[in-house]
C-alpha cells in the first residue's frame, strides 16, 4: 500500500510525527493541533478539508514522504554513506558560559540563534519551549529577542509543534530560523519544493540528533515515581543547568525531585520506559540530513564510549550545507561560539547508537512495505548503500521485527 490518503489515515498508521505544518497550511479554523489519549501531539480536524488543500498537506508531510539531500556539489562538502552530508567536524559551545551551562548540551543551537538575531541574518527564529500553562507539555515559539531565544533553551523530550506558525511568518514576509527536529527540517525542506518563498525567508534549518519523540505519559510517570499527580506539577525541566543536566521537577507545593542522566534514560528498573511513537522507529533521517547544521551532544568519551557525569557543556557541530558552514565561521568570527578540532572517527564512536539505527533503518522500511499498510515515500537516502553495509543478518531481523510488530497494530493511533 502507499502513502496515506488524508489525516485521520495518516494519524491512524502512526506516520504522523506532530511538526504542526499541516495546521499552518489549512490555519486555526480548520485544523487545531491538541493531545491524544495517546499522549502525542496531533492534528484535529475542525472541519471537512478541501480536496487542494489536503493535497497540499499531502506534498509537505514527512509522514507522507521524506527526501534526502542531493549529492554536495560544492566541491567542501562530502556524502558520507551513514552520516550523510558532512562540510565539517568541530567540538563547539557557546561562547556564553550562562547560556552553555543553562542549556541542555553546550548551548550551540541557542547561540547560533542568538547570533543570527543579534546580526540581523532574521528577523526572528521560530523553535520550542516550556508551555506555560501544562509544565510537561511544550509550545511552538516565535523568538524575536536575544532574551527570547536564550529563554526558549534546553531540551524537551515529548510532543511539540514547532511549525504551527510557519506560514503566518511566510505570509507576513518575515524571515526566518527554524530550531528543530529532524523531521521538523525534513518537512520544511518538503515546502520548500511547493513554496518558493522558503528559500528566501528560511535561510537556516537548525537541529540536533534525535531519540525519538516519547509520549506525555512518560513524564507523568516520572513524576509519579515521585508520589506526583499531573496536577501537583509546577516545573518539569528534561535537562539544562549542567551537562547533561538532571531532570528537575517540582512540585506545586515547593518540593523539587532530581533524577540524574544515566537513571532517566538506561536504568532498567525504573517504572517508566521510552515510548516513543511508530514513525519515530522507521525514521531514516534522525541526525538531521535535512539541516543546515546538526548539534547534537559533543559526550566525553572514556575507554571509546560516552559517559555522563556533569561537565561543561558540549555539542558536536555538523555543518552540512554551504550556508551552514558559513553561518558556523560567521558564529565564531563573532565571538559567540567557541570551537575545537573534532574527528569522524570520533562521530562514529561518540554516536555508534545512531549509527547502528541507520544500518537498521533499510530492514525496518522493508518491513513496513511487506506489511500491506500506509508508508512514507522515502529518498535519497542511500538505502540500497547502506543495507549493503548492514549485512543480511541484520536487515532480516529488523525486516522481520517491523512486520510482526505492524501485524500486531503496533502502528495504531487513536485519533483523539
Amino acid at each position: 500500500m502507499s502513502s496515506a490518503g488524508d489525516l485521520q489515515s495518516i494519524v491512524a498508521n502512526g506516520l504522523c510525527l506532530g511538526c504542526g505544518l499541516c495546521a499552518s497550511l489549512a490555519g486555526g479554523d480548520s485544523i487545531e493541533m491538541g493531545i491524544t489519549s495517546f499522549g502525542q501531539i496531533r492534528p484535529q480536524p475542525r472541519q471537512a478539508l478541501p480536496p487542494a488543500v489536503m493535497e497540499g498537506i499531502r506534498a509537505v508531510c514527512p509522514g507522507v514522504r521524506l527526501t534526502g539531500p542531493e549529492e554536495p556539489r560544492d566541491g567542501e562538502t562530502v556524502m558520507h554513506p551513514i552520516w550523510g552530508p558532512i562540510g565539517e567536524l568541530h567540538r563547539g559551545w557557546a561562547a556564553d558560559e550562562g547560556v552553555r551551562f543553562h542549556a541542555a548540551a553546550g548551548g550551540m543551537l541557542t547561540a547560533l540563534g542568538v547570533h543570527l538575531i543579534r546580526s540581523g541574518k532574521v528577523d526572528a527564529v521560530l523553535h520550542v519551549k516550556a508551555s506555560r500553562v501544562d509544565p510537561v507539555q511544550t509550545d511552538a515559539w516565535v523568538s524575536t529577542t536575544v532574551a527570547e531565544v536564550i529563554d526558549g533553551a534546553q531540551s524537551r523530550y515529548g510532543p511539540a509543534a514547532p511549525l504551527v506558525h510557519v506560514h503566518r511568518l511566510l505570509a507576513e514576509g518575515k524571515r526566518f530560523a527554524v530550531i528543530g527536529k529532524p523531521c521538523d527540517c525534513s518537512a520544511i525542506r518538503n515546502l520548500a519544493a511547493v513554496d518558493p518563498r522558503v528559500q528566501d525567508q528560511i535561510p537556516y534549518l537548525l537541529t540536533l540528533f534525535c531519540g525519538g519523540v516519547p509520549t506525555t505519559h512518560m513524564a507523568h510517570k516520572f513524576a509519579a515515581s515521585r508520589g506526583l499527580t499531573p496536577r501537583q506539577i509546577a516545573l518539569f525541566r528534561w535537562r539544562g543547568e549542567g551537562w547533561p543536566g538532571m531532570t528537575h521537577i517540582e512540585s506545586t507545593d515547593g518540593r523539587v525531585f532530581e533524577i540524574d542522566y544515566d537513571t532517566a534514560w538506561f536504568d532498567p528498573t525504573v517504572p517508566w520506559t521510552y515510548d516513543m511513537q511508530f514513525r519515530c522507529k522507521i525514521c531514516p533521517d534522525a541526525i538531521g540530513e535535512a539541516a543546515d547544521v546538526s548539534c547534537p551532544d559533543g559526550w566525553v568519551m572514556e575507554d571509546g564510549k560516552p559517559i555522563h557525569r556533569e561537565a561543561p557543556g558540549v555539542n558536536v557541530v555538523l555543518p552540512r550545507t554551504a550556508a551552514g558552514r558559513k553561518l558556523v565561521a560567521e558564529a565564531a568570527a563573532a565571538g559567540d561560539i567557541h570551537l575545537a578540532p573534532f574527528t569522524l572517527g570520533e562521530l562514529d564512536l561518540m554516536h555508534a547508537d545512531h549509527y547502528q539505527r541507520k544500518l537498521e533503518n533499510p530492514g525496518r522500511l522493508l518491513g513496513l512495505a511487506f506489511s500491506g499498510v500506509p508508508r512514507p515515500r522515502v529518498r535519497r537516502y542511500r538505502l540500497l548503500a547502506t543495507l549493503l553495509r548492514a549485512g543480511l543478518a541484520l536487515t532480516w531481523r529488523e525486516f522481520l521485527g517491523t512486520f510482526r510488530r505492524i501485524r500486531r497494530g503496533a502502528n495504531r493511533e487513536p485519533l483523539t
